[in-house]
């Protein structure tokens, strides 16, 4: 039997983002309140904080150097040091206020803006992608609370989650041209249970979701079915990533920092109990698979 253990507790105000470098064999997570950037050394098992001061609420490791890294104020390169240059602070009129992201196959970077705020009328968000010379296209748009994003096997299909709309979407995608159509649901969180969070996808083509409010990580088939159910100690899960030698690891983030919204289940208490701020592993035996990296370089002179 497989038990959840604890690979850090830096007491993360919203960690989110896990991605595993394969090559390094390093995990990277962000606390994107406390605008903190760690990371994980599998072969050693420390972790250390490696950037202070920063927001990222979304990022992608970038084949020329550093990371592609998505904020409230835009997205950016960033050296993985000191550098920070900007892609894009808005698109199509709207402000590039950035949450959850992705590198596709060809290095682009998929990521969805979110305005959401429920104590006023608010701009929905759009789903964005940004060329590999970092033009930026409306993919599309329409989206409340825009989150975790993951691809089929084939790489045929986009998944894309909007949290306050409880949906986990699908689409088609074409590769080659990093268009997206035919959006339908893919599967639909009752109210009864938490939010739809960050988002990945194993080997097997099966879609994984942590649940915010939840309390636990999911495991859907190909078809949209639950297959699975994780409940874990935080009330907050916020994301989660497969890693480690064999990729069998399973990295999930929380968030100790409690969120009230409107949007809780019925009876969730926001005021007691443990909301998160660890980081936990779990070997399921479920292999996942690398993550794309973004191949995006400025040319501006």
């Amino acid at each position: 039997m497989s038990f959840l253990t604890v690979v850090a507790d830096c007491g993360d105000l919203c960690g989110e983002c896990p991605i595993w470098d394969i090559t390094k064999q390093h995990l990277y997570w962000t606390d994107c309140t406390a605008r903190k950037f760690y990371r994980y050394d599998g072969s050693a098992r420390k972790h250390e904080l490696i950037k202070e001061g920063l927001e990222i609420y979304g990022y992608a490791l970038n084949i020329p150097e550093g990371f592609v890294v998505t904020n409230t104020s835009g997205i950016w390169l960033w050296d993985g040091a000191d550098d920070l240059q900007l892609i894009a602070a808005q698109a199509g009129g709207s402000k590039c206020q950035m949450n959850d992201c992705i590198a596709d196959p060809k290095g682009r970077l998929l990521a969805g803006s979110c305005f959401y705020d429920p104590s006023k009328h608010y701009a929905l968000g759009k789903l964005l992608s940004v060329g590999l010379d970092g033009a930026v296209r409306i993919l599309d748009e329409g989206f409340h609370l825009a989150n975790g994003l993951g691809f089929s096997m084939d790489c045929k299909t986009l998944y894309f989650t909007d949290s306050a709309d409880r949906t986990i979407f699908a689409y088609d995608y074409d590769l080659t041209a990093g268009t997206v159509s035919n959006r339908r649901i893919f599967a639909r969180v009752p109210s009864t249970a938490g939010l739809p969070d960050g988002l990945t996808v194993d080997a097997e083509g099966f879609v994984w979701s942590a649940e915010w409010y939840g309390q636990r990580i999911v495991r859907y088939d190909p078809d949209g079915k639950l297959e699975r159910s994780i409940n874990t100690p935080a009330k907050q899960t916020s994301s989660l990533t497969f890693g480690g030698p064999e990729l069998t690891d399973i990295f999930i983030t929380s968030a100790g920092k409690s969120e009230p919204m409107p949007l809780m289940p019925p009876g969730y208490d926001p005021g007691t109990g443990y909301f998160g701020g660890a980081l936990y592993q779990i070997n399921l035996g479920i292999q996942g698979r690398p993550e794309f990296r973004t191949n995006i370089k400025l040319n501006r002179g």
